[in-house]
């Protein structure tokens, strides 16, 4: 899985995001660790020469048709289906809507304007299939998550990903000119699990913004996010879904101190995140499950939080865990590390590789076994300062600008195999003015 030498950086690409805005609060609806990846993506291909317009869907009549986040990364809100009330899985049915709108932004562009589409979710694919075809560019497709991955580990109270998106999705592993991995394991699923074409598939591991998550004052950290400065603090940041796992540290937290009662007087948990998913239909009800299992008033629920302040609850916890039953990469793992924060994580997907040494893994989602786990790093001094003294090494490797240097090898090699456009393409733009999209 390695890629031949390219055919130069290009200019300008389409990237395509649908069921969520990069510029949406992470952690809130489907907004997570996808978005971040895709603007901060976006910034630094932008700084390093390489121009982004990100394609996704209006969501409300407040937001402009264009939003320039910095020079060089426009944000285009397309229209496709009513702004409000549309859940991801309603999407598919909004697919020719929005693909349309994208093309009716292109017609206004000289021929050639897009050098290349870079597609994020099956959604996106499904468009960005159709729109690298029209233009004659290369398609660049990442998955962030695969349904077939995902039906494969459930949570429990969770449901499977339909037949319907595991065709879509196999339909784009075949379309794309170059499928992007998070990780080498996610690049193995893709070639097992739909059967893509080894030279096709690159990895491009996640970056983390090394400015913004790094080490600093626990008791300071503890002051600005109003916790007590001898707690001891167990976090979980994500959305709050089965297939994310809080449900996993609830339990673990009771059982901690049913272990040491003496706990109970210090202990603290902290969810940071909002309802998404099948978390949204089915609320999960973390209170209640903390009640009944008689930690209710350990429990705290924190909406999400913007960056400045979520690094401040990295900082203040002991130990994040990140439970989840899937994860394609795992970006709060990285961020807590980068804070100094020793991670707990489930031994899936790409976690392993998002918490190299900084952290413990656990097989499985067992009770005692995550209590187990948890307690040792929260309680056992000498070993999170270890951990915490590795995790901030092992989250130094990670920058966005290595992963849009990576990306911009992947655009080169598919650059070297340019499509054709199409006569009907070249008569349609050839009278367009050459002017830069309004």
């Amino acid at each position: 899985m390695t890629e031949p030498a390219g055919a130069g950086r290009p200019r300008r690409v389409a990237m395509v995001t649908v069921h969520t805005s990069p510029l949406a609060q992470p952690g809130t609806g489907d907004a997570g660790g996808m978005n971040v990846y895709v603007l901060e993506v976006a910034r630094q291909l932008a700084r390093q020469g390489t121009a982004v317009d990100l394609f996704t869907r209006t969501t409300s009549a407040a937001q402009p048709d264009v939003v320039e986040v910095e020079p060089g990364v426009v944000v285009r809100h397309v229209a496709a289906g009513p702004y409000e009330g549309l859940s991801k899985e309603d999407l598919p049915g909004q697919l020719c809507a929005f693909a349309a709108g994208m093309m009716r932004v292109a017609a206004h562009a000289p021929l050639g304007y897009y050098d290349l589409v870079h597609s994020h979710y099956w959604l996106s694919g499904q468009v960005g299939w159709l729109a690298a075809d029209r233009w004659g560019v290369p398609l660049v497709h990442t998955m962030h998550t695969m349904a077939r991955v995902k039906n494969l580990h459930l949570a429990d109270g969770d449901e499977p990903e339909p037949r319907g998106r595991e065709i879509g999705e196999a339909q784009v592993v075949e379309a794309a000119d170059r499928l992007v991995a998070n990780t080498a394991r996610e690049a193995a699923e893709l070639v097992e699990l739909y059967g893509a074409d080894p030279e096709r598939v690159a990895v491009a591991e996640p970056g983390v913004d090394l400015v913004t998550f790094a080490p600093g004052s626990v008791t300071e950290a503890r002051a600005a996010v109003g916790l007590p400065v001898d707690a001891v603090v167990l976090a979980f940041v994500g959305r709050i879904q089965p297939l994310k796992g809080p449900h996993v540290l609830v339990r673990a937290a009771a059982e901690l101190v049913r272990r040491r009662p003496e706990l109970r007087d210090r202990l603290v948990v902290a969810v940071l995140g909002g309802a998404s998913g099948s978390g949204v239909r089915s609320p999960m009800g973390l209170p209640e499950l903390a009640e009944r299992l008689g930690i209710g008033d350990l429990l705290r629920v924190v909406p999400p939080v913007d960056r400045e302040t979520l690094a401040q609850w990295y900082r203040a916890a002991d130990v994040v865990a990140v439970p989840s039953h899937s994860e394609s990469f795992g970006l709060v793992a990285v961020e807590a590390q980068a804070c100094g924060t020793p991670v707990v994580a489930a031994n899936v997907g790409g976690l392993p590789t998002a918490v190299g040494d900084g952290g413990l893994l656990v097989d499985g989602h067992d009770t005692a076994d995550w209590a187990t786990a948890l307690g040792r790093v929260a309680l056992d001094r000498e070993l999170r300062t270890s951990l915490s003294r590795r995790a901030v090494e092992h989250a130094q490797g990670f920058g966005w600008a290595r992963t849009a240097e990576r990306l911009l090898e992947v655009y080169g090699a598919a650059l070297a195999r340019p499509k054709d456009v199409s006569i009907h393409d070249a008569e349609r733009i050839s009278d367009v003015p050459r002017a830069v999209i309004p």
